[in-house]
């Protein structure tokens, strides 16, 4: 793969890959991370890489790979030194109260919050059901491209979308979720 190849693969499918980055991640700070050393991993292999294949699946699987390892580093980190939210430390007395915002009309919050409940439900999935979830939502790879991607048969790639699906279901009704 040449360096104009590179580009428009870049310029195709990027967004593809950072939403899901993000979405696996589950902050964008860390989804960017994760997006950027995704990147600098497939350029590194660019000479490797042939544009007749499905560099798409491949980006995806590096970023896999490389996000098991984050979190692993992660963990280690967060057990020397937690991290703490920003709303954490300003309930802490931080800044006293300087990045107070209130322009955001209550309806956009009710939104908000609404899509972070659903995210977290997503989350809180197992990591066998997520996946193919956040690949076929978040990246929109069809079923077919998740398989390649996971090394699994289409088969199991449906019957985890299923039982994903019915999992979402029964977690969102009982918190309420009417959506």
């Amino acid at each position: 793969m040449d360096k104009h190849e590179f580009e428009q693969f870049v310029t195709e499918h990027g967004k593809d890959i950072l939403r899901f980055c993000r979405m696996n991640a589950g902050s964008t700070e860390r989804g960017n991370e994760l997006y950027q050393d995704t990147m600098v991993k497939l350029l590194e292999k660019q000479k490797k890489l042939d544009a007749a294949q499905n560099i798409k699946s491949y980006a995806m699987q590096t970023a896999i790979l490389l996000w098991k390892n984050k979190k692993k580093k992660y963990a280690v980190r967060n057990r020397i030194l937690p991290e703490r939210s920003l709303e954490e430390y300003m309930e802490q007395g931080g800044m006293s109260g300087a990045c107070e915002d209130e322009k955001t009309p209550e309806q956009q919050m009710l939104n908000q919050a609404e899509i972070e409940e659903v995210q977290a439900v997503v989350a809180a999935l197992p990591e066998k059901y997520r996946m193919p979830v956040y690949l076929n939502f978040s990246a929109g790879m069809t079923m077919q491209e998740i398989a390649v991607c996971l090394h699994i048969p289409l088969s199991t790639v449906k019957t985890r979308m299923r039982k994903a699906k019915a999992l979402l279901k029964e977690q969102l009704e009982a918190i309420g979720y009417d959506g």
